[in-house]
């Protein structure tokens, strides 16, 4: 710094000096007070909720379960036991029954079950035909969220109590019952965790029978063909695979 110039004394020298350190220190702390009075009126930065990933339902086909069905059945070419037999063919009648069951949903997309049916064929106007067809069987399924595409096969057993007499015929069958095999597949389709539909086609097989008819031996193959609509109610006591995304 120099010092006094132009015949001033020091103390007006000091006195300008002071002036000016004290409008710089004003200035400095009048910016100081601005630039934050700035910032506060920008507008905020919009706040952004992340997105929320939601983990899809989780169809769980472990359990037991217990419904009903309803449907038709279909006698086999030339089965005089068959519901519905004409000389000219065979006419599917109606039935309905019910069915009990347990599946174990043992990896995200295939189920293992086992269960039993019976049907109840609708044979007023033909008594010395089957009465019912029932069933107990495996089942290995295929599933993709709420469907399952399955295939099944296992024990049959028709009720042929159809010892009658007709026309002055006889048609006697002494057995109560016949045992065979059956196989089938269907579409189970879970609406909810408690309620699933299905549609589904069973091939019952119980060999040949023998008969009298006209004091002659007749022979003839004693298969079936239903097709059913039926609903369960699924307990669902078994844990949750786990949830797919």
């Amino acid at each position: 710094m120099t010092g006094p110039t132009n015949g001033c004394s020091d103390i007006e020298f000091l006195e300008n000096v002071m002036k000016k350190i004290l409008l710089a220190s004003v200035a400095i702390v009048g910016m100081a007070a601005i630039v934050p009075a700035q910032a506060a009126d920008l507008a905020a930065r919009p706040y952004t909720k992340a997105p929320v990933y939601e983990a899809a339902p989780i169809y769980n086909w472990t359990g037991f379960y217990l419904g009903g069905h309803v449907g038709g059945a279909f006698g086999g070419d030339h089965n005089l036991a068959a519901p519905g037999f004409t000389r000219n063919g065979n006419d599917g009648v109606f039935m309905g029954g019910g069915q009990i069951g347990y599946d174990y949903q043992f990896s995200p997309n295939w189920v293992f079950g086992i269960g039993a049916n019976y049907s109840f064929l609708d044979t007023n106007d033909h008594p010395f035909v089957n009465r019912g067809l029932g069933s107990v069987t495996g089942r290995l399924g295929y599933t993709w969220g709420p469907a399952l595409l399955y295939a099944k096969g296992g024990y049959a057993w028709a009720d042929t109590r159809n010892t009658n007499g007709f026309g002055g015929d006889t048609f006697s069958n002494n057995r109560i019952g016949r045992d065979g095999f059956t196989v089938g597949g269907g579409l189970e389709y879970m609406f909810t965790q408690n309620w699933s539909g299905l549609i589904e086609y069973q091939y019952y097989d119980f060999g040949t029978t023998r008969t009298t008819f006209r004091n002659q031996d007749v022979r003839f193959r004693n298969d079936e063909h239903t097709i059913k609509v039926g609903l369960n109610y699924r307990f669902n006591w078994g844990a949750p695979v786990g949830p797919r995304y």
